[in-house]
């Protein structure tokens, strides 16, 4: 499909889509059950193993209005974002975030990660999965530094005017840190399923180079980073203060992040949800180029790079809080500030079980959690619709869906789990999909018609729960 028409025919199915006559049952009125997706021949993306298992989802499930929202959900990044194309030989993959036309390393690969234990039996999802790490490879050699990209290389970005470089092919140009570990997530998984050596060709080992080399840099020990970056805008949140520097840290083995996830920029520069990842995304490096491309000199600089951020977390991101005992902290500028809150984009304080960072009964974590699902966290918000994890990105009354999906799967509580279920089904506002954010009094009011990643981050949810505790799906909520 050519770009340009998969972009019109995606956004016009979805927007369509929303338009359908649903109502929520809160009204009294009984919501109508019909497929929200496109019909079959307009899907950008077919997957016969992703509808046989949706399928099998929904028989388990007591509740109409969930099994529909599910239904409708998991497949949205494959129906209406995915651009699939094999070129010169290799199989691409171009993934939109929705309502956005551009494709960001993170949202990419969180995008397609439910559908990653499909692949070993699914040839042709298989070829999709790798043509994502081929292109995000592509990205990441383009520059590592940016966290958006164009597949359509002279589209000019709406922020051409940032004063940061902005080459050809990107759409955004701020320095994340979990943008690159999320391309090592993926293509690490993508492996580790498939035993498929193929992606690890000698660009994916250059762009592993860079990343070593962009963490080190701004590792920012001499004081320096060959990053700037500044937006003209009415939103302070959008650039780095002292003109795209970032606030000053004192040097101490933790990586500076420009920004947050949710594309804020941050307060301290040493975000600890991105170092945490960090260091998982470098001990896989140094797995891959210790087993399979015999590079152990590589293998060795990963890991000891692992080894120096992860003692730093130890060291200086774990703090007496008065109410908690030993939590996170989740920003630090290494001279003894710390902010203690969450964000509700992953990776996040919440999301570290989910990543893989932490056990759920770990016992840094369980104090962390608590501390965020309390008053004490000033992004966790309790209001007459539901109530949960928030982001300043949103301002201060809107609840991320995504913060409530994340507390489910990272949940050892039955009773926990069941009224996030219930939160999400009556937060969808009628549509059947998850939205970025909603007020916290008012589920009407919210972002985002089109947001792909929090609609498979949910259906993710229920495939988790129907594979582990296939008991609360049985309850009609």
């Amino acid at each position: 499909m050519k770009r340009r028409n998969f972009i019109k025919q995606s956004g016009m199915l979805v927007s369509g889509a929303f338009l359908a006559p649903t109502i929520l049952t809160a009204t009294g009125k009984q919501i109508d059950f019909r497929s929200m997706r496109p019909v079959a021949d307009k899907r950008c993306f077919t997957s016969k193993s992703v509808d046989k298992l949706i399928s099998k989802v929904k028989t388990n499930m007591a509740d109409k209005e969930l099994a529909w929202m599910f239904e409708n959900c998991f497949p949205n990044t494959l129906d209406t974002t995915v651009d699939f194309e094999y070129i010169d030989g290799k199989p691409d993959t171009f993934v939109i975030t929705g309502d956005i036309d551009a494709m960001w390393l993170r949202d990419s690969t969180a995008q397609v990660w439910p559908y990653m234990p499909l692949i070993k039996k699914d040839k042709e999802l298989q070829e999709l999965i790798k043509g994502l790490v081929f292109r995000q490879t592509k990205c990441i050699l383009l520059d590592p530094y940016a966290n958006a990209f164009y597949k359509d290389v002279t589209k000019i970005s709406k922020w051409k005017s940032d004063k940061t470089q902005m080459l050809p092919g990107i759409h955004e140009r701020k320095w994340e840190i979990d943008s690159l570990c999320y391309a090592v997530r993926l293509a690490n998984e993508y492996y580790q399923i498939t035993g498929d050596i193929s992606v690890f060709d000698d660009d994916w080992q250059e762009a592993a180079r860079l990343i070593i080399q962009t963490f080190k840099a701004e590792q920012r020990k001499d004081g320096t980073s060959p990053y700037t970056f500044n937006r003209t805008t009415g939103q302070m949140l959008d650039s780095p203060v002292h003109w795209g520097l970032g606030r000053p840290v004192h040097p101490n083995g933790l990586i500076c992040s420009m920004f947050r996830p949710s594309d804020d920029a941050t307060l301290f520069p040493y975000l600890i949800p991105s170092n945490v990842f960090a260091v998982l995304s470098l001990r896989q490096m140094a797995h891959i180029h210790a087993t399979i491309l015999n590079n152990q000199p590589f293998a060795d600089e990963c890991n000891n790079l692992a080894d120096e951020v992860k003692e730093a977390i130890e060291q200086y991101a774990v703090a007496e809080h008065m109410d908690f005992g030993e939590i996170y902290a989740y920003e630090i500028d290494g001279f003894g500030n710390k902010v203690f809150m969450d964000d509700a984009n992953v990776p996040s304080l919440m999301s570290l079980a989910y990543l893989g960072a932490h056990k759920p009964n770990d016992g840094l974590y369980k104090r962390t959690r608590a501390f965020l699902l309390s008053k004490h966290n000033p992004y966790f918000l309790k209001g007459n619709a539901a109530e949960g994890q928030a982001s300043p990105h949103t301002g201060q009354d809107n609840i991320w869906p995504m913060g409530i999906i994340l507390r489910a799967m990272t949940s050892t509580d039955d009773d926990e789990i069941v009224k996030c279920l219930k939160m999400l089904k009556e937060t969808h506002a009628g549509t059947g999909f998850m939205h970025e954010s909603f007020h916290k009094d008012d589920a009407t009011k919210y972002t985002r018609d089109w947001f792909a990643w929090a609609n498979t981050l949910f259906g993710e949810l229920i495939v988790k729960l129907n594979e582990e505790r296939p008991h609360l799906l049985k309850i009609n909520l």
